[in-house]
């Protein structure tokens, strides 16, 4: 009777520590896009200012 509540028991205990790793992975997956999108908005906001940038010694040239 004690072994049958102890398997009971561990397989409760496995199936938890499975469900959290997987949330874990979930999590870890998450933070790796959010790192790559944040990479891409950083050169998107590089590439803008340098059009800024060209655009303002456009203009005063123009201007002078």
């Amino acid at each position: 009777m004690a072994k049958n509540q102890l398997k009971k028991v561990a397989v409760k205990i496995g199936g938890a520590l499975g469900k959290a790793d997987r949330k874990a992975h979930q999590v870890v997956r998450a933070g790796t896009v959010g790192r790559k999108e944040l990479r891409d908005i950083a050169k998107q906001v590089d590439a803008l200012k340098r059009q800024l940038e060209k655009t303002t010694r456009r203009l005063k040239h123009a201007l002078s």
